[in-house]
């Protein structure tokens, strides 16, 4: 990840970027270059997203780029990622960065895009083989890395690998949170078989529906020890109503990506893990592969960005601050 002069706090890096931001399809800064990147989020109000888009301007400003960021303003607003990406190849830029919010509905646009510019996508895959390039984490991975872990905080607490266990996906649709469902699952019905799946439950993006899901849940289930939310929204709405309801010892919870809210549910053991990737990395290496392949240069066809399983134990190590904390300018 790459080091910058100054740390903002998480609290100021989001007041600034609220400030500074966030209209819909304009650029939050301009270079005076005269290459233009583009890249287009899935959300540009997460904390998560402010982080891509941190490491996108670190990489304009350190390759001469002019780099809009956009993005609409929620996960769920599909169409306006539409829009977006067909204003952005309007203006011609040299390529442009994405991360679909939504897989077949993504695919067509992205194909049609591709026919004018390089397309470079992150995070989240699209129903779509015109990508030059696609960096991100290995999403089954990453719920395999989360099955694991859950099977780890459940045994800890109870002495063995059993109980009734949920799954909550933020959305339907989303490649990269099916992609988790599915490497979670999987482990969890080869490795971990004493763990019995209950539910598999899809919200609507906001982290007051993982709150009311999981409240509903803890009244239904007595016996549940156990749930993964597959992001950050879902594990914010998740954490709050574990850490309402005082059941850090007896409901693990495994979430997905980190913010101050979340960090304080793990340190407080409302969360018992969450599986962090590197969106700063996503958001440079991306321009930077971007910025490759506008010049004809051969870039990977497929990078993994990485994910770690962060718990209690392990938050203090220099590599996991790092992703807890990412260096902002």
């Amino acid at each position: 990840m790459t080091i910058v002069k100054s740390l903002l706090s998480r609290r100021a890096f989001t007041a600034l970027a609220g400030a500074a931001v966030i209209a819909t399809a304009m650029p939050v800064t301009s270079f005076a270059a005269d290459v233009t990147i583009p890249i287009i989020v899935k959300d540009t109000t997460s904390f998560y997203w402010q982080i891509v888009l941190a490491g996108a301007r670190k990489a304009g400003k350190d390759l001469g780029v002019n780099v809009p960021e956009l993005g609409a303003q929620a996960e769920s607003d599909i169409n306006g990622q539409i829009s977006i990406l067909e204003n952005a190849v309007a203006g011609k830029p040299a390529a442009v960065v994405i991360s679909p919010t939504e897989f077949k509905a993504l695919g067509k646009p992205i194909d049609e895009a591709a026919k004018s510019v390089p397309i470079i996508g992150i995070d989240s895959a699209a129903d779509s083989k015109a990508f030059k390039s696609f960096l991100t984490t290995d999403n089954v991975q990453g719920g395999r890395i989360a099955a694991d872990g859950l099977a780890a905080a459940i045994k800890e607490m109870t002495g063995k690998e059993e109980g009734e266990i949920v799954i909550l996906t933020n959305l339907p649709g989303v490649g990269s949170l099916e992609q988790r469902r599915e490497g979670f699952l999987d482990q969890i019905k080869t490795k971990h078989p004493g763990l019995k799946v209950i539910a598999d439950k899809y919200g609507d993006g906001q982290a007051t529906t993982g709150l009311n899901m999981m409240t509903d849940l803890i009244t239904a289930n007595p016996k549940l020890v156990g749930v993964f939310a597959s992001n950050l929204i879902l594990a914010q709405g998740v954490g709050q109503a574990i850490a309402e309801n005082k059941l850090g010892d007896k409901i693990k919870v495994i979430g997905f990506d980190s913010d101050d809210k979340t960090v304080g549910f793990l340190k407080d053991g409302a969360i018992a893990g969450l599986v962090v990737q590197d969106p700063y990395r996503m958001g440079y290496d991306g321009i930077k592969t971007a910025l490759a392949v506008s010049k004809g240069e051969k870039v990977e066809a497929n990078v993994d960005t990485g994910a770690n399983l962060v718990t209690k134990a392990n938050m203090a190590d220099p590599k996991i601050d790092a992703l807890l904390n990412p260096k902002i300018k």
